[in-house]
């Protein structure tokens, strides 16, 4: 009798503590910068202008890692400008490389894989297929493929990859400037969370999925906050803006419940943007309406 109460009150604590065991999957952020990074070139405002190594430091274009400590694989999200800065900060030997789209801040980082830089050997690098035959059939790019720097993987909107055990990945097609590649986010999705990743979109009027939907659907949420507000853009005409202004989206996401508002974090920000400044009134103003944003180091429990 004595050993079956025993066994009994080992399974409910081991059923217990297995509930709120933390994964062996993080997510790290690497960067929250748009793509020309901060401080920008040729630059002479005051968002620029002598900032301290620190916050250099902590400018860097958008990137994130996922890593698993226990298989001790990386992915990064984005190779971009930054890479060698990224690289050295992630936490395990990369295993994947998922691109976005074909702008300066999210592929360009590619080129330090290649023979004047790291030499590497066939990095898997998942790709939609516009952007897939861009790499392909444009120099520098095709040189890494043809010396086999890294190995072209395709996607497909909407149906999920899992690059590694315990992580699955599905791409998502977002309206953006496809000059050269189609555009996508990404859903991760780890033992235990979701994360939503979507750095560079026009607006979401034009998405045919829905922002809303999908902050119910995951954990977390990494969105563009490229602008912040009309001021800032010298009050352009927003349909002229290829980006959601992060006031335009609290206001769409304001009815929203703090739950949903809570898994938001803003990213991707231009070096004018005044949330880069941790002690500025729109960080305030942001925080204060029940959202994020995303800093350098942060870590996530996936």
């Amino acid at each position: 009798m004595k050993t079956t109460s025993f066994l009994f009150v080992f399974l409910a604590y081991a059923c217990l503590f297995g509930q709120n065991a933390s994964s062996s999957v993080y997510l790290n952020v690497l960067g929250t910068v748009q793509d020309g990074g901060a401080p920008h070139i040729g630059c002479t405002k005051k968002c620029c202008l002598n900032l301290s190594s620190e916050e250099i430091k902590n400018r860097k274009i958008t990137a994130l890692e996922v890593y698993d400590t226990v298989t001790e694989k990386s992915l990064l999200f984005e190779a971009t400008p930054d890479i060698v800065s990224q690289w050295a900060s992630m936490h395990f030997s990369l295993c994947g490389i998922f691109l976005t789209h074909a702008h300066i801040g999210h592929y360009s980082g590619l080129l330090q894989l290649g023979r004047e830089a790291l030499g590497a050997k066939n990095i898997p690098v998942y790709t939609m297929p516009k952007m897939r035959s861009f790499l392909k059939t444009n120099a520098p790019w095709s040189q890494l493929v043809s010396l086999k720097n890294i190995t072209l993987k395709k996607l497909e909107n909407k149906k999920k990859v899992r690059p590694f055990e315990k992580i699955e990945v599905t791409p998502l097609r977002v309206p953006h400037r496809d000059e050269f590649s189609e555009t996508v986010g990404y859903i991760i999705s780890g033992p235990q969370k979701t994360v939503l990743f979507v750095p560079d979109i026009d607006k979401w009027s034009l998405w045919e999925e829905s922002l809303i939907h999908w902050l119910q659907k995951v954990d977390i949420a990494f969105i563009d906050a490229t602008f912040f507000s009309a001021e800032e853009v010298n009050y352009r005409p927003l349909s002229e803006i290829p980006h959601p202004l992060v006031q335009e989206t609290i206001s769409y996401l304001e009815a929203q419940p703090k739950r949903l508002k809570n898994k938001v974090y803003f990213i991707h920000m231009n070096h004018t943007n005044p949330l880069l400044n941790e002690d500025s009134k729109a960080t305030e103003w942001v925080l204060k309406h029940g959202f994020h944003i995303a800093r350098v180091g942060q870590q996530f429990n996936l």
